[in-house]
């Protein structure tokens, strides 16, 4: 499976689009700041929004579809799954 995802910071204020193939994995590099760069530099460690596909080339092209967009469109799309922006952390530890 491949995952493209959104994660912000605690305020909300920063959004981050990323994909994956192990989505905990991922996140959790985020969360401990174990990749250097953008994620590390604005505390973004929240999972707020993924979703899952089974192609490496659709998710890529998924991810680059919703970095192409205004921060309103990925406001609209966390909100479909998520409309209190909750750390969907918990949610896919567990699966």
């Amino acid at each position: 499976m491949y995952y493209v995802y959104i994660m912000t910071n605690f305020s909300n204020s920063v959004l981050y689009t990323g994909v994956t193939n192990n989505l905990v994995r991922r996140v959790y590099e985020h969360k401990n700041k174990l990749i250097k760069g953008f994620t590390s530099k604005y505390n973004v460690n929240k999972l707020v929004y993924y979703e899952e596909g089974e192609e490496a080339y659709g998710a890529i092209s998924r991810e680059k579809q919703i970095k192409a967009g205004s921060r309103r469109k990925k406001i609209e799309l966390i909100n479909s799954m998520n409309p209190e922006w909750k750390d969907l952390w918990n949610d896919i530890r567990d699966e």
